[in-house]
């Protein structure tokens, strides 16, 4: 009986060793991969907003579907169960818009899903941001359409053409 639980001691010690030594040379190549992963989805979502801007829809297709991409690739960490459900259940909801957008070559069809997907997309961009990155919630006041920039300076994606600038910061992260 002794034996084994010296047996079981040592074991113990030596996985409580290990899981030390894999932290301490794991974790920054791990967050710098996590950062990078935030990065690409962040800049997938800023190229679908900007190619709006100017109205190139087959540009907007390829962007959509470099954030569907990004997004099935990350992985939430440090949430409860149920805010790891509706983080998940929120996730899968802006990549079913992404291919929404990515379904049509239309234009106009292209910037009301991106309406939703937005608003859906600032939801979860505190998990999203990178640390680097400043993000604001920008609203065009006459129709209530939001959308994610990178910028405090407002280029409106859904009226480029008459509405270029209106619109406000609502938020910022």
């Amino acid at each position: 009986m002794r034996n084994l639980f010296i047996i079981t001691f040592v074991f113990f010690s030596f996985l409580a060793q290990a899981q030390l030594t894999s932290k301490e040379e794991v974790t920054p190549e791990l967050a710098s991969k996590r950062e990078a992963q935030k990065k690409e989805i962040t800049s997938n979502y800023l190229a679908l907003k900007n190619n709006l801007l100017i109205s190139d829809s087959l540009a907007v297709v390829k962007n959509a579907v470099a954030l569907q991409a990004s997004l099935k690739n990350f992985k939430f960490k440090k949430l409860t169960l149920q805010k790891m459900n509706e983080a998940t259940a929120a996730r899968k909801e802006i990549i079913e818009l992404a291919a929404a957008i990515e379904a049509t070559k239309n234009i106009n069809k292209q910037r009301k899903v991106f309406q939703s997907l937005s608003v859906k997309f600032w939801d979860l961009a505190p998990k999203f941001k990178a640390e680097d990155t400043a993000l604001f919630l920008q609203v065009c006041p006459m129709t209530s359409a939001e959308w994610v920039s990178d910028s405090k300076e407002i280029k409106n994606p859904y009226y480029p053409k008459n509405m270029l600038t209106c619109g406000e910061v609502k938020a910022s992260l």
